[in-house]
């Protein structure tokens, strides 16, 4: 048996892993979309690395773009086998994935204008909303903590990774030539003591781990001030600037974190008489169905339902539906809140409102999670006075700002504590994934300290045989 990391290898974005049987059968974990990669990106994404004819099966850990955003391209290549998800997972990625089509579909005409007026050579998108809908009916949703079979000999298990509605941490049982082997891939790790969410599940022995890495060196602010630094970013960017506020965040978790944080705010009397917008079609469908899931709320959120039937709603909350109700937003003279996707802002409409307010000192734009650094987040972030924007430049009044307590992402103490219950002599060969290069080895470090014999940081397209 070996396995091979098409994505997320030593960076962030665009989850692929392959495995391979004796038998020559073949198992995809993730199919996510590369983001944030700046010139490289659209070949990192137009090729998977892989024939999609032989992946036989696929297990999605979870919905968020990149770890599904490439299954349409899968199936569009002849990909035929079923996709296992959590049924939260299932609802969530048909709406991201069209979404996903939609906006590849408008960039791809704003872009090509330009650079048809150019002379240059025009742009085709990855995929189109048909092919979407056609990955939808290859959805087999399977619930936590039941073991299902995936293929004759192969077996799999969900467990709550504490990370978006929905999100898993696969586990494997292989069994081929009279032996068992156990795998088990996180997806991405959530935070204990998220502020929505319940903890990341104890998970069964394993004998490979694939395991993220995305904060392995760093550890976050406490997850109790996330809604006190949104309000003071609120004080000094509304009240006092009198501003614009513009929050680039996906659409599904992101998101509904602030809207808790602002309905908190709301509730307790502190939230000013402001309109908050939330730019994004999809949002607005993505907390609905996260809406349709409380039984994976934390016992906080459980308390606050029984006095308020709606932890994501308050007064002034608009959403949008359209591009003419976008647009009118960067018209309005007057202090408010936009939160729109995408997190990276990267993509979709937030780049249309950075575009519009960032040459103003008066207007913030607030970042709540991590950006890729050739993301046009990770150059504000990294402090750029000029960034490129749909081909042209702007100067960098706005402040940027950032808030590092609201990350989804498990930090250094709570991936070593997903790890906790795990017999480190037991654990043959663990695999860093999802995170930048220096962050893993870092990560990789502490690891070896702490007992884990062979931690290894896999390449782009790297093979491993395991034993």
């Amino acid at each position: 048996m070996k396995i091979t990391f098409h994505g997320a290898a030593r960076t962030v974005t665009g989850s692929k892993h392959l495995i391979t049987l004796k038998n020559g059968k073949k198992i995809l974990l993730d199919c996510g979309l590369f983001q944030g990669m700046g010139k490289e990106t659209f070949e990192l994404n137009n090729n998977l690395g892989f024939d999609a004819t032989e992946v036989d099966v696929m297990i999605l850990s979870h919905a968020h773009i990149d770890h599904s955003g490439l299954i349409p391209k899968l199936v569009k290549e002849g990909f035929i086998g079923q996709i296992f998800c959590t049924p939260a997972t299932q609802e969530l990625a048909n709406i991201l994935l069209e979404d996903s089509a939609v906006i590849q579909r408008d960039d791809t005409r704003y872009i090509n204008k330009k650079r048809e007026r150019q002379g240059l050579p025009l742009y085709e998108p990855l995929y189109d909303v048909e092919d979407a809908a056609k990955a939808s009916s290859f959805f087999n949703a399977q619930e936590y903590n039941q073991w299902f079979t995936v293929m004759e000999g192969v077996e799999a298990l969900f467990t709550d990774a504490g990370h978006i509605i929905g999100s898993a941490c696969v586990h494997l049982r292989i069994h081929e030539e009279g032996k068992t082997t156990t795998i088990t891939f996180s997806g991405d790790v959530g935070r204990y003591r998220d502020i929505i969410l319940k903890s990341p599940q104890t998970f069964p022995q394993a004998d490979y781990i694939i395991l993220e890495s995305t904060y392995g060196n760093s550890l976050h602010d406490d997850i109790i001030n996330s809604t006190e630094t949104i309000y003071n970013w609120i004080q000094k960017a509304i009240v006092e600037k009198k501003g614009k506020l513009i929050i680039p965040a996906f659409s599904v978790g992101r998101t509904q974190e602030i809207l808790y944080s602002l309905n908190q705010l709301s509730l307790e009397n502190r939230l000013p008489e402001v309109r908050v917008f939330v730019d994004s079609p999809l949002s607005s469908e993505a907390t609905q169905v996260i809406k349709s899931y409380p039984q994976y709320f934390n016992n906080r959120v459980q308390k606050i339902l029984e006095i308020d039937n709606d932890p994501f709603g308050f007064p002034g909350l608009v959403f949008t539906q359209n591009a003419d109700e976008s647009k009118a937003i960067n018209q309005l003279n007057q202090p408010c809140i936009i939160i729109s996707a995408s997190g990276m802002a990267d993509a979709g409409r937030i780049k249309h409102h950075i575009l519009n307010n960032i040459g103003h000192a008066k207007n913030t734009i607030l970042f709540s999670g991590y950006c890729e650094p050739n993301s046009l987040g990770g150059k504000l972030l990294n402090g750029a006075k000029e960034v490129r924007i749909f081909g042209e430049f702007y100067d960098v009044v706005a402040e940027v700002g950032r808030m590092r307590s609201m990350s989804a992402h498990g930090d250094y103490d709570d991936l070593c504590q997903y790890l906790s219950c795990q017999d480190k002599d037991l654990v043959k060969q663990l695999f860093l994934v999802h995170g930048e290069e220096d962050v893993q080895f870092d990560f990789q470090n502490s690891l070896l300290k702490k007992g884990f014999k062979d931690v290894a940081i896999p390449k782009m397209h790297q093979t491993f045989e395991l034993d």
